[in-house]
C-alpha cells in the first residue's frame, strides 16, 4: 500500500528527514529507506528504457547494452564481463536502462524534486519524494537472492552480488516476475554517485507499473507530495544547508548550474504567486 503524505509547511518535512530507527542488534539509528526525487506529482515511476523503447523495449535492451559495450570497453574494460556494469555505466551516462535512480539521503532527493530546468515553472505544480523500504523489497525476493545477502552479510546488493544470482538479464526477469525488484548499490565510478548516494532499482521487464507494484506488494512505501507553493522556500533551505547543484554535479557543469540559479531574477508574477 502506498501513503501519501501532503507538505505545506518546512515543519511537515521533518518525519522526512529523521526517520532512522534505532537497531539493538547495531546499538545505532539506521534508515532502511531509499528516496526518489520528483519534480512533478503527476509525474509516473517509468525508466528510461520504457520511455524512449516503449513496447519494443525487451527486444531492443540486448542491442543497446551491447552497442553501448562494444564502444565504452574502452573507456572501462570491466564492463566486457557484466550486463550489470554496462546498466549502470550506461545510466549514468545518460544511456536508455531498465533501472530508476535513488538515494538515501533524503536531502539529495529534496535537491531533485525542488529543481527545475525552467525556474520560472517552480510554482505551476507540486513535486514529490518516493520513499521505499530496501528491506520490505527484500523480502519480496526468491529464495536464492536471499541467501546471496545472507553470505556476504548485506542488506543491499553490489554488482558481483546480482551477478552471482542472476547471470543474465533473462534468468532476472524470470526469477522476479512482477512480484520483486533488486535494489543496488552502485559502484563508485564517479564523485556524482558517491556525493548522490546513489542506489538503483532493477526493474524486471514484467513489471509493467511500477506503483501498481508497490501499492499490491509493500506496507512502508510513502509518496511525499510537497505543495507548489512551499518549492521556492524549500529550494533555499537545501542552500543553506549545502545541498545544490554544485554538490550533486562535482565540476563546472554542476558549479555552473549553481549559480545560475543563485542569480535568477524572478518575475513579477512569480514574485505575486508566492505571497498569495
Amino acid at each position: 500500500m502506498i501513503q501519501e503524505v501532503r507538505v505545506s509547511t518546512l515543519e511537515e518535512l521533518m518525519p522526512l528527514l529523521s526517520e532512522q530507527e534505532y537497531r539493538p542488534d547495531l546499538g545505532r539509528n539506521r534508515s532502511p529507506f531509499v528516496y526518489r526525487g520528483m519534480t512533478n506529482a503527476d509525474f509516473r515511476m517509468v525508466t528510461s528504457l520504457r520511455r524512449n523503447c516503449r513496447e519494443l523495449q525487451r527486444n531492443l535492451e540486448p542491442a543497446i547494452l551491447k552497442n553501448f559495450a562494444k564502444y565504452a570497453v574502452i573507456e572501462d574494460p570491466s564492463v566486457a564481463h557484466s550486463v550489470w556494469r554496462q546498466m549502470i555505466l550506461g545510466q549514468h551516462h545518460g544511456l536508455p536502462t531498465r533501472l530508476l535512480d535513488w538515494t538515501q539521503s533524503a536531502l539529495v532527493a529534496l535537491h531533485f524534486a525542488v529543481s527545475e530546468e525552467d525556474l520560472a515553472h517552480m510554482e505551476d505544480h507540486d513535486c514529490m519524494v518516493w520513499r521505499v523500504d530496501i528491506a520490505e523489497l527484500h523480502a519480496l525476493l526468491p529464495e536464492r537472492y536471499q541467501q546471496v545477502m545472507r553470505v556476504y552479510q548485506a542488506e543491499v546488493f553490489s554488482v558481483d552480488m546480482l551477478g552471482s544470482a542472476a547471470q543474465s538479464l533473462a534468468l532476472y526477469d524470470r526469477d522476479m516476475g512482477d512480484r520483486s525488484m533488486v535494489v543496488l548499490e552502485p559502484p563508485s565510478l564517479s564523485a556524482r554517485i558517491v556525493n548522490q548516494y546513489s542506489f538503483f532499482s532493477v526493474i524486471p521487464m514484467e513489471m509493467e507499473n511500477v506503483e501498481d507494484f508497490l501499492d499490491r506488494c509493500t506496507e512502508h512505501t510513502v509518496k511525499y507530495v510537497i505543495d507548489r507553493k512551499l518549492r521556492w522556500r524549500v529550494r533555499d533551505m537545501l542552500d543553506q544547508l549545502n545541498m545544490s547543484e554544485r554538490i550533486v554535479y562535482p565540476g563546472l557543469d554542476g558549479l555552473s548550474r549553481w549559480i545560475a540559479r543563485h542569480y535568477y531574477v524572478k518575475e513579477k508574477g512569480e514574485e505575486q504567486g508566492m505571497k498569495e
